[in-house]
């Protein structure tokens, strides 16, 4: 794998972090901003600290993202209730964890959410 998607600051396409309100962006712009593609080792030290936010592939992550920033209580709470973004558990790491793959991750401090990258 290549180990430059581990160290943002290091390439353009990588994940960069920091607040929504960090800069004068549009919040839509913000989160393409802070999206990118990564592997499992990327986010188990976001599992580990509890921010990493599992969203399922039917939802587009930047709309839960949004929801986020927006601390829209009610569409997360469906969300949540529904099973459509849930917080992974031990189980779910070791299985990312036995079987690689890429994911959409999205920094929405303090979360980062993730998503399987879909094959086109």
């Amino acid at each position: 794998m290549d180990n430059d998607r581990h160290h943002p600051d290091d390439t353009p396409d990588g994940l960069t972090y920091g607040l929504l309100g960090d800069d004068t962006q549009s919040t839509p712009e913000k989160l393409d901003k802070y999206t990118g593609v990564v592997d499992w080792e990327y986010l188990k030290p976001h599992f580990d600290s509890g921010a990493l936010i599992y969203v399922d592939p039917t939802l587009a992550i930047t709309e839960v993202g949004q929801a986020l920033a927006d601390d829209d209580k009610e569409k997360i709470a469906a969300w949540l209730k529904s099973g459509d973004i849930v917080k992974p558990s031990d189980p779910h790491a070791r299985w990312w964890q036995d079987n690689p793959q890429e994911f959409t991750a999205l920094v929405v401090s303090p979360f980062v959410l993730m998503q399987p990258v879909r094959c086109a």
